[in-house]
């Protein structure tokens, strides 16, 4: 066999990996479709959210990751709101009486979503706490994160979908 079709062999076999790496981290996979409502009766849809950045919390009453971050979510979602950020924190798993209390003792300034109210938590296997999701602009999943990271891995997360805030740092 002559070199010649080995190399446009090698050549091909190597533009075909190239391209198919270049279309799998441009290419941004939809959010699941989902209706969410709050416990004051907000309504959510990927139709409503359209051309907004939504943080999605999956949180616990007895996670101590949760309730340490809690604060700077808090934080973070009022001070970006303005800029087109909507975050939902949806309680996993428990009661709204659960919930209820737990936030009369822990307030939260935020939109909560109990598991009676929306199919996001199945969707997105919230298995461990916390989950964090984003959703960009154009309905696409923009990043997401498994476990605790602090206030300034959340903020590069929102970021990824186009809102840029201070970083600041949590440690």
């Amino acid at each position: 066999m002559s070199p010649q079709p080995i190399v446009r062999r090698s050549l091909a076999v190597l533009l075909l990996t190239a391209a198919t790496l270049f279309a799998a981290t441009n290419a941004k996979e939809p959010a699941p479709r989902f209706n969410a409502k709050t416990t004051d009766g907000e309504k959510f849809s990927n139709d409503s959210i359209k051309g907004k950045v939504v943080l999605l919390e999956f949180w616990t009453t007895w996670c101590g990751f949760c309730n340490e971050e809690a604060p700077f979510i808090d934080k973070i979602g009022h001070e970006l709101a303005d800029k087109g950020l909507v975050l939902l924190a949806i309680n996993v798993g428990e009661s709204k009486k659960t919930v209820t209390k737990f936030l009369a003792q822990h307030p939260r300034n935020c939109k909560i979503v109990l598991m009676d109210d929306t199919n996001l938590a199945a969707m997105y296997q919230a298995t461990v706490y916390p989950i964090y999701v984003v959703i960009d602009r154009d309905g696409n999943i923009a990043a997401t994160q498994r476990g605790a990271g602090g206030e300034s891995a959340l903020r590069r997360l929102i970021a990824r979908a186009g809102i840029a805030s201070p970083d600041t740092d949590d440690e």
